[in-house]
C-alpha cells in the first residue's frame, strides 16, 4: 500500500475535479489509483479529516470538493469578486455571490461581527442573509459591508 500522505495527495486532486458524487465512486477511483486497502469508511473519514462537502459543480450535479478556504478569510481582490449584489430592507441585508461563495462571504462578516454592526448571517449556496445588531442602523452595518466588497 501507497504511503498515507500520498494517499491524502491523491485524495484531494480526485476532489479538486469535482466529478466524484459518491463516497463509492471515490473508493473506486482510488483503487485505479493503485490504493487497494481502501473501502468506504475509510474514504469518509478523508472526507471529514479534509473538511470536503458535497456541492453542486459547474455542471450543476453534486459533487464532493475540498472547502474553499481554511481559516477567516481576509478582503483579497479575488473575494470582493464573489459579491454579485448587495440589497437590503429596513430588517435584513441580502448578498448576492457567486455560485458556492455564500459561505466563505458569511464566514468573513461572522469574524468582523458585532463590533461593525452584525449580529449574524445566514448562508446558502449563492445568497446570504446579514441581520445588522441594530435594525434602526442598518445603514451603518450596510456601509460597512460595502466597504469591505466595493
Amino acid at each position: 500500500m501507497k504511503q498515507s500522505t500520498e494517499l491524502m495527495d491523491v485524495f484531494k486532486e480526485l476532489l479538486k475535479k469535482e466529478r466524484l458524487s459518491s463516497q463509492g465512486e471515490i473508493v473506486e477511483a482510488l483503487q485505479k489509483a493503485g490504493f487497494n486497502n481502501i473501502n468506504q469508511s475509510k474514504v469518509s473519514r478523508m472526507l471529514s479529516k479534509s473538511g470536503s462537502v458535497r456541492t453542486r459543480n459547474t455542471k450543476g450535479e453534486m459533487v464532493y470538493c475540498l472547502p474553499a478556504e481554511l481559516g477567516i478569510p481576509t478582503t483579497s481582490s479575488p473575494l470582493k469578486n464573489l459579491v454579485l449584489d448587495i440589497d437590503y430592507n429596513d430588517y435584513l441585508i441580502v448578498i448576492r455571490t457567486s455560485p458556492g461563495a455564500a459561505q466563505l462571504i458569511a464566514r468573513l462578516l461572522d469574524s468582523i461581527g458585532k463590533a461593525e454592526g452584525i449580529l449574524g448571517t445566514i448562508a446558502g449556496d449563492d445568497t446570504v442573509f446579514v441581520t445588522p445588531k441594530n435594525s434602526k442602523k442598518i445603514d451603518d452595518t450596510l456601509s460597512v459591508i460595502k466597504q469591505l466588497f466595493h
